[in-house]
């Protein structure tokens, strides 16, 4: 299976779904990545505004980040080769680069009493 690092803008927390507007696609990139970690995909993010060392120590984004600055956030890493950079792989592209099915990175959320929960 993959490995895939995802290097994210800085952000208020390490998902990004905090605050009082969520962007739905932080949402769906935590949700994704929350399934794949369930099935034991080898999955890490890195947040700009906590671990800047993570972005100094993976060669290519640094140059990436030289090159093009914080523009080129997030970059996705897979196999140690950069596949995405300035957005968000998709559903689809998680599932080829890991073999697990589409269907399985989206978490259906729950309700309760009128409570949406995941």
């Amino acid at each position: 299976m993959a490995k895939i690092r995802i290097y994210d803008p800085a952000l208020c927390c390490p998902t990004g779904v905090c605050g009082p507007s969520v962007d739905p696609e932080l949402t769906r990139i935590a949700t994704a990545l929350f399934m794949l970690e369930k099935k034991g995909a080898d999955v890490a993010r890195y947040n700009l505004g906590s671990e800047p060392q993570a972005f100094i120590d993976e060669k290519n984004v640094n140059q990436l980040l030289n090159d093009k600055g914080t523009e080129a956030l997030p970059v996705v890493v897979v196999n140690d080769k950069v596949e995405l950079t300035g957005k968000y792989p998709t559903n689809e592209q998680l599932a080829k680069w890991t073999g697990i099915s589409v269907q399985e990175l989206t978490k259906e959320p729950k309700k309760m009493k009128g409570i949406e929960l995941l």
